[in-house]
């Protein structure tokens, strides 16, 4: 692969591997047929069936106890205490009906997402592996990658931008075509942040001049955040935290300090970090890492 086809942060069509829509591949939500009438009259007794969304929607306890929020008689206290919100409304009493797959729910501030009618995976590339899902040369790919879940295997997934086929790290595979989208669209400007080992000792002028922000060819580049973590007189490690997309660009900027990469890691992008994930493994977002995502890119 040449310089120009391998990124690291994203400016690409997600949907370029896809050759099925995210409805046709994604499972709907089952729902359940029991009437209000029907169901226990036990608070604690949960569910994991959504409630049909019917007339004026579902219970608002209910929601945020199938969602795992807590249980539905702890739901209710949060209710009273003044922490949840329908959008934006702050709601105070019991029995509130709510579409979940329409209004934005939050506990505390934090954005509940609604039932999952898609995947959305955190996969750890290893070095070597091209992205994108299937490659006409024959080289390694994302859709080589086994998951432990077999369902998965199933799916049609499209990678949420590029990593260049030299690092390794982060990526986030979907079979969401919205969310991708949104995802790779500079608009947005979610931050990404790549742990870098480079040659020699970084001292703090070099430090500075990363942080004030460097001229590159396509123009300049500042940083959200430089890091260093450690170093030495042979190498040192820095972490670089970017919201934007261009070609190889942490490679670049290091680069022209001379101080060139010698490996390369995304580690995080928004609230998602790749933590203790082992290569060529993958899980899925939290509802919580879901939730923010979803508010940053306005879905």
């Amino acid at each position: 692969m040449n310089d120009h086809d391998d990124r690291e942060v994203d400016e690409t069509n997600p949907l370029e591997d896809a050759t099925a829509t995210p409805e046709q591949d994604a499972a709907m939500p089952e729902q359940d047929s029991m009437s209000p009438e029907q169901e226990s009259t036990d608070p604690d007794q949960e569910s994991t069936d959504p409630e049909p969304v019917e007339g004026e929607g579902i219970r608002l306890q209910k929601v945020l106890a199938t969602a795992g929020v807590a249980s539905r008689r702890h739901a209710e206290a949060m209710i009273e205490g003044g922490r949840v919100e329908v959008n934006g409304e702050l709601v105070l009493e019991q029995g509130r009906r709510v579409h979940p797959e329409r209004d934005t729910i939050r506990v505390d501030g934090m954005r509940i997402p609604p039932p999952r009618r898609h995947v959305y995976l955190v996969v750890n590339k290893p070095r070597g592996v091209v992205s994108t899902m299937v490659d006409p040369e024959g080289r390694p790919t994302l859709g080589d990658i086994q998951f432990d879940k077999p369902s998965w295997q199933q799916l049609r997934l499209f990678h949420v931008g590029r990593l260049d086929t030299d690092t390794e790290g982060l990526i986030i595979l979907t079979n969401d075509g919205e969310f991708a989208h949104r995802m790779a669209h500079p608009k947005y400007k979610v931050p990404k942040a790549y742990l870098a080992e480079v040659e020699g000792l970084l001292d703090n002028r070099i430090l500075r001049r990363l942080e004030k922000g460097l001229r590159l060819d396509d123009g300049p580049v500042k940083p959200d955040k430089v890091k260093l973590v450690m170093r030495s007189e042979s190498r040192s490690l820095v972490e670089i935290t970017l919201h934007e997309g261009r070609n190889r660009i942490v490679r670049r900027m290091m680069d022209s300090v001379a101080h060139p990469v010698r490996k390369l890691s995304r580690t995080a992008i928004g609230p998602v970090r790749l933590g203790q994930l082992p290569i060529g493994e993958a899980r899925e977002l939290t509802r919580d890492e879901l939730g923010t995502l979803l508010d940053a890119v306005d879905m």
